[in-house]
């Protein structure tokens, strides 16, 4: 429920989406930056929601008022179904207010002031400094038993410090599609391995269509952080240390700017990663994308595609990054309890509800293992087989301690690495200082 899909906060992927965009903030850097590409998913889509920020109360419950805040998605149906959610609760008033604009710099402002919502979704939980300052609330004990039948890796992305800061509300992941028909008419294998992908890149791309379309910047915002944990590296250790100084990510990051200057992946396409417009229109054989276009792929050209993880060079794994918004609660708010148990209620209680919200308005995978299990549209086919890859070679898209400065010093060295050229071997050790600055900024 992103606006092409809700959008997932990512780790490396920063393109910046257009005002449809919103869930796939979220896997596409929407937690690196805050103000930058996470603010484009809250844009005005000029759909019905409350624009300007503009409440929706409900009249039938009794007890405290609670205020509750989302971006503004851009799939149709997804505000009056949180209007209802709310509406069902009979424990506490609540306020919905549907935020279009910058929805990530707007939560953080109001986190500093008296009207700090109650209960708010962010991309990937909660950013760092959030906690250290008290803003939110710790929920490990209100998760509890339920943390079994969550997806690990996104409750791994929402811990700091031992503890759980967020409800993850549904899972949006970003998988490699590839044209049947395409691939077989060159003869060409779904690539499973870099190499594989690098050989049917060449051999896919002719003078009307591309092998392979990263984003209209030959993924210099999108797959830094998909490249380097091809080759065994990443952003961050999983105890929050620098984890991109490594000698394969120097060929890594190579790969996408010999791509970028030889023109063998797709350039100045209609629409850029987040849609499949140009998948679809046969622009080019295969396409690193969101799983929220799966539908649209489907309805375009049958069953004509197949989906796969980003592919491994020697050393690392292929993998499939995962995102989330997550449900918070302001730490200081006149009715936590109550607040606790509406988020409860809400994200954690109903499976129907769940699967309602992550597959009615779009295709989105409910967070809990057991709505997953019941969700028709996530048993077969392409989205079907999403679902397995999720459950294989998910990871987090990036680390709670990768800061927007951190995301926006990593994008810049990205830019001058595949756009320009830059030595990567150079950028990544010079990128060392202003991540350790901000490193040690919070407790080990």
């Amino acid at each position: 429920m992103t606006t092409p899909h809700r959008r997932i906060p990512g780790p490396a992927m920063s393109s910046t989406p257009p005002p449809l965009w919103d869930r796939r903030a979220v896997l596409a850097g929407g937690a690196a930056l805050v103000g930058g590409f996470l603010a484009g998913c809250g844009a005005n889509t000029g759909r019905d929601g409350g624009a300007g920020g503009a409440p929706a109360r409900t009249a039938s419950a009794t007890g405290p008022n609670l205020s509750q805040w989302y971006h503004q998605y851009g799939e149709a149906g997804t505000l009056d179904a949180v209007r209802r959610y709310a509406a069902d609760f009979k424990d506490a008033q609540i306020s919905i207010t549907w935020k279009p604009g910058d929805y990530d710099n707007a939560v953080a402002a109001a986190l500093q002031t008296d009207s700090a919502p109650d209960v708010f979704e962010y991309a990937n939980g909660p950013t760092a400094d959030m906690i250290v300052a008290g803003q939110v609330a710790d929920l490990t004990d209100l998760i509890g038993p339920a943390r079994t039948d969550l997806d690990p890796a996104l409750l791994k992305r929402f811990t700091f410090q031992g503890k759980i800061w967020a409800i993850p509300q549904v899972i949006d992941l970003q998988v490699l599609v590839y044209r049947r028909s395409m691939l077989d008419k060159a003869e060409v294998l779904p690539p499973r391995t870099m190499d594989e992908l690098v050989a049917a890149v060449d051999k896919l791309g002719t003078d009307k269509v591309k092998g392979l379309f990263l984003g209209n910047d030959g993924g210099a915002g999108l797959m830094g952080a998909p490249m380097l944990r091809s080759c065994g590296a990443d952003l961050l250790t999983p105890d929050g240390k620098i984890a991109f100084d490594r000698p394969a990510a120097v060929s890594a990051l190579a790969v996408l700017h010999r791509w970028y200057a030889d023109r063998k992946v797709l350039l100045g396409a209609p629409n850029d990663w987040f849609s499949p417009d140009a998948f679809t229109q046969g622009l080019t054989a295969m396409q690193f994308t969101g799983m929220w276009t799966l539908p649209q792929i489907s309805k375009d050209i049958g069953d004509d595609f197949g989906v796969l993880p980003w592919p491994a060079m020697p050393g690392g794994k292929a993998h499939v990054p995962v995102g989330a918004y997550g449900a918070c609660l302001r730490a200081k708010g006149a009715h936590l309890d109550v607040a606790k148990k509406y988020a409860a209620w809400l994200w954690l209680d109903s499976v129907d509800r769940q699967v309602e919200f992550a597959t009615a308005y779009g295709l989105h995978v409910p967070a809990r293992a057991a709505a997953v299990d019941k969700a028709e549209r996530l048993r077969d086919g392409p989205a079907g087989e999403a679902v397995r890859l999720l459950r294989q070679y998910g990871v987090p898209q990036d680390h709670i301690l990768w800061t927007p400065a951190c995301q926006s010093a990593f994008h810049d060295m990205m830019v001058r690495v595949v756009n320009k050229g830059a030595d990567p071997a150079a950028e990544l050790a010079a990128l060392k200082g202003p991540v350790a600055a901000e490193l040690r900024r919070f407790p080990s």
